[in-house]
């Protein structure tokens, strides 16, 4: 079992990147978040990684923290969470996030995630409700939800994201903005990057 790696980042896309260990290349699932956390490309960097063994593949799922690490183990005991719907969630919210919107039954804020539908909303709070609060991010004063403050966090993690994918500031910024007046309180990590990568190809 991989409990991390650390090695060079040669190559970053939106949902993964590869990590080069002692010529080795190794294809790793991550969130946004651990992917704006991760440095540009061909820098050292040590990512703890999750290892799922399928009867078809062995998936590598990449953490810059072990919070956001022990959160996916989580989501993923739940039936229906995969560890792609798993991961848009630890891109759209935080632990803290995570937490609060346990521990309040705030289903709207757990189906922000991509593919999290109302039905599977419940069955996380359901089943994961009681557990919340020993999870990291538990009572760490007050949570202020993303889509609470529209241009803050979001921006300045896609800026990141998009800086590592090799995008400049100064092309990135302005569009990243006009997404977040578009979208609104609605406006996730996920698809602020997702809709600023295709005007960026244009």
């Amino acid at each position: 079992m991989i409990a991390f790696l650390s090695g060079l980042v040669i190559q970053m896309e939106l949902g993964s990147c590869v990590i080069d260990v002692n010529g080795v290349g190794y294809l790793v699932a991550a969130s946004t978040r651990t992917l704006a956390a991760l440095p540009n490309p061909p820098e050292k960097a040590r990512v703890l990684i999750e290892t799922v063994v399928r009867e078809d593949a062995i998936l590598l799922y990449g953490f810059a923290e072990s919070a956001e690490r022990e959160w996916f183990r989580l989501l993923t005991s739940v039936q229906g969470v995969g560890a792609k719907v798993a991961l848009g969630m630890l891109s759209t919210l935080s632990p803290g996030e995570l937490v609060a919107a346990l521990t309040t039954s705030d289903k709207a804020t757990l189906t922000r995630a991509p593919g999290v539908g109302g039905r599977l909303a419940e069955r996380i709070l359901t089943e994961l409700r009681d557990r919340a609060g020993k999870m990291p991010g538990g009572g760490g004063g007050i949570v202020v939800p993303a889509s609470a403050t529209p241009g803050g966090g979001i921006e300045a993690d896609a800026l990141l994201a998009l800086a590592g994918l090799g995008f400049r500031r100064s092309e990135a910024a302005p569009v990243i903005r006009r997404l977040l007046d578009e979208q609104g309180p609605e406006a996730s990590l996920d698809s602020v990057l997702r809709d600023s990568l295709k005007a960026l190809a244009r």
